[in-house]
């Protein structure tokens, strides 16, 4: 038992008590003491999946729950109606169940616990019978939905995201840190297969995935693809070796010159040359694939692009299915003809509204007709001014002489314009040392 499994055991395992009630067999009828009996079965199911994720694995065998369970030399004489039990509940599968009701393409992958072979119980006999084969491999079915998702995340968060189609190695390096061995791996794809998210194949011997949303099946072009990949990273590696040899050239030849071995140390350059030139020649042939690998790319993007315009247009000419030119001009034409209706009922309108405006505007103009009539003419001589001097207003019994009414109605701008005219006058009479002649007022412009 690793030490993880270690781990993975429950507290009440060094209890000896405890343990000797749970390594004793089941009743037979579970009414007999049902708390004992579910209680039983709580443990042993719950321990079988700790030990499973402790492993890192999504699988486990009757033969090896009996060897991690093994305790001062004594194997749980239970297990095998607890497995019974948890295939009835849904909990596990048969592993070649698994795998056949995914994809039977899967079996093909030479991965010897997904081969289809004779057994000696079949699934029914396992619900009506308590024996189960030692060998017989199970799935774990709500562990393998966890893999599967560690799985799919590992892929997007790492380098390889940028590619759809995987080699089953790649995928096993990546996921070496929670996949136990090739046959979780297997489990981890078959339930991404059965969520569609992945598709697999066989292209000459190696195993490819290929991961897309929606799920495609693996076409021509992407074999194209996978192969121009894979030979840029062939490439890079040869690259990179060859690197490394001509840097080991030149220090050799340093080495050499040190100890004034001059010939020898030409012999190291020329050598550093040759790699070199190998180096460039595969740099310019990754360049190619890498160039390749754009226009692939691009073409993609393209078609893509195309799709869109055959759906734009399919909805397009759907949209408009019911629409002829015909049909646009008499809408047109009636739109229009409302329209002029419109017009005209405003324009009446307006006319009724206009009628009263008429009549207001005409009552001003009589109004100042009338205004104008009544202002008096003021071209004649002013009244005498009075010899004797005005009293005070506030004395009583003083009072103002009274003003003509007809001065009254004089406007504000005769009487400026008037002003004006004294004012001149009265400044020119300074400057010539005359008396003023007698001043009368002009009729008002």
């Amino acid at each position: 038992m690793s030490d993880a499994e270690k781990r993975a055991l429950p507290p009440e395992w060094d209890d000896t008590n405890r343990m000797n009630f749970m390594f004793s067999q089941f009743k037979e009828n579970r009414d007999v003491n049902t708390a004992d009996w579910d209680s039983k079965m709580a443990f042993w199911s719950s321990l079988i999946i700790q030990n499973c994720e402790a492993r890192n694995a999504v699988c486990f065998t009757l033969q090896g729950l009996n060897n991690a369970f093994r305790r001062k030399g004594m194997l749980p004489l239970g297990l095998a109606v607890v497995v019974h039990n948890m295939a009835r509940c849904g909990k596990i599968q048969r592993e070649s169940e698994f795998a056949a009701n995914v994809d039977s393409g899967w079996l093909s992958w030479g991965v010897g616990l997904l081969l289809v072979k004779p057994l000696k119980w079949t699934f029914s006999a396992l619900l009506g019978s308590s024996e189960v084969p030692l060998e017989e491999s199970f799935v774990v079915l709500e562990l393998v939905k966890k893999k599967a998702a560690e799985l799919l995340n590992a892929y997007r968060s790492s380098a390889f995201s940028r590619r759809s189609l995987l080699s089953f190695q790649e995928l096993y390096d990546l996921s070496s840190d929670f996949c136990a061995d090739e046959s979780t791996l297997c489990m981890a794809l078959l339930q991404l297969q059965r969520e569609k998210r992945v598709t697999v194949t066989l292209h000459e011997g190696e195993k490819i995935v290929k991961f897309s949303q929606p799920v495609s099946p693996i076409s021509d072009v992407d074999i194209g693809i996978y192969q121009l990949q894979h030979s840029e990273k062939l490439l890079d590696k040869r690259m990179e070796a060859l690197l490394l040899e001509a840097d080991k050239c030149r220090e050799e030849a340093r080495a050499q010159l040190r100890e004034g071995r001059k010939s020898q140390a030409l012999r190291c350059l020329k050598s550093r040359r040759r790699v070199e030139k190998r180096a460039d020649n595969l740099f310019a042939q990754l360049e190619t694939i890498r160039s390749i690998l754009d226009k692939v790319a691009q073409s993609q993007t393209d078609k893509m692009v195309l799709q869109a315009y055959q759906s734009g247009i399919a909805a397009l000419r759907l949209s408009l299915k019911d629409v002829t030119v015909e049909c646009a001009e008499k809408l047109v034409d009636q739109i229009q003809e409302l329209c002029d209706i419109q017009d005209e009922a405003n324009q009446t309108l307006a006319g009724l509204s206009g009628a009263d405006e008429d009549m207001d505007e005409l009552e001003e103009e009589l109004k100042s007709l009338l205004a104008e009539d009544s202002v008096v003419d003021i071209s004649g001589p002013l009244p005498e001014v009075p010899s004797t001097p005005l009293s005070p207003a506030t004395e009583p019994g003083n009072h103002l002489p009274s003003v003509p009414q007809g001065l009254l109605n004089v406007t504000d701008e005769q009487l400026e314009e008037e002003l004006n005219r004294l004012t001149l006058e009265d400044l020119d009479g300074e400057q010539r040392k005359t008396t003023p002649p007698t001043k009368k007022f002009e009729p008002a412009q």
